[in-house]
């Protein structure tokens, strides 16, 4: 017998499942027979999102709604629990939850600068609290939705909240560089980061007046889910390409810094 996991075995969650690419990155992986779990910040866009996924055809057999504000590492904790406990086995996570940085430096509540923390912390102290059911079956993976946008970016280790220098721009391209550096921790798991393309989504006026759809975007993205594609441990993807990340992002000491940055980071809220 093949030990290969049909599609419709697979769970696999979504963040910032809400509107967007990840939002049409649920309705294609519960298309093709996955149970998705769809991340919300609250209730109200949730159950929104679910009902507009049913009227697009989804089979809501087929979803689960998990809600988290990630602004607050404590709610991010607390869905993780929940998800460990309802599905011991997670096949696939998708971190794609993303906010544009305001135009005014902001904090969390926990301490750090919004897209920061919701770009990157909650993704990073997601996947490490669904440690159990990422390393229940062989072949699961973890996808971080990323940007071409890291490529401009610096992470300011002394300052990673910028309140030296801030600007929306160089905080929102640190916090992608941050989840394309987190792509290349070593885990029991897949871990790859994907730049879905300039799509329009609400964070398209970071990049230019139009962009690809947010179904071509999910379309990249619902690629490097899919058990059949074959992917690179730590890679970096231009769309569909196997693409080179920035220099500062392939130095095994940047993987190292950054994770205890993180750790730091994500213990002084907890």
């Amino acid at each position: 017998m093949s030990s290969a996991v049909s599609p419709a075995s697979r769970t696999v969650l979504v963040t910032g499942a809400t509107s967007g690419i990840g939002w049409e990155t649920a309705r294609l992986l519960a298309e093709r027979g996955d149970t998705v779990i769809v991340h919300a910040p609250d209730q109200e866009s949730g159950d929104d999102a679910i009902v507009r996924l049913t009227a697009a055809g989804t089979d809501t057999l087929r979803l689960r709604l998990a809600v988290a504000d990630f602004s607050r590492l404590d709610e991010v904790r607390a869905m993780a629990t929940r998800i460990a406990e309802e599905h011991p086995v997670l096949d696939v996570l998708v971190n794609n939850a993303a906010v544009v940085a305001p135009e005014q430096r902001t904090m969390t509540a926990d301490g750090n600068e919004l897209s920061l923390q919701v770009n990157f912390l909650a993704a990073y102290l997601l996947t490490h609290e669904l440690a159990g059911p990422l390393s229940a079956r062989p072949g699961s993976r973890v996808v971080n939705v990323s940007s071409s946008m890291h490529r401009t970016a610096s992470i300011s280790w002394n300052d990673p909240q910028r309140t030296k220098r801030y600007s929306r721009l160089a905080a929102y391209a640190q916090s992608q560089l941050a989840l394309t550096v987190f792509a290349r921790e070593q885990a029991p798991w897949t871990s790859v980061s994907v730049h879905p393309g300039v799509c329009d989504t609400g964070l398209l006026p970071l990049y230019a007046h139009e962009g690809d759809s947010a179904v071509e975007g999910a379309e990249r993205v619902v690629r490097l889910c899919d058990p059949a594609t074959e992917l690179v441990a730590g890679a970096y993807y231009d769309r569909t390409a196997l693409s080179p990340a920035a220099p500062v992002a392939m130095e095994e000491r940047t993987v190292r810094r950054l994770r205890k940055l993180a750790d730091q980071l994500v213990a002084k809220a907890g």
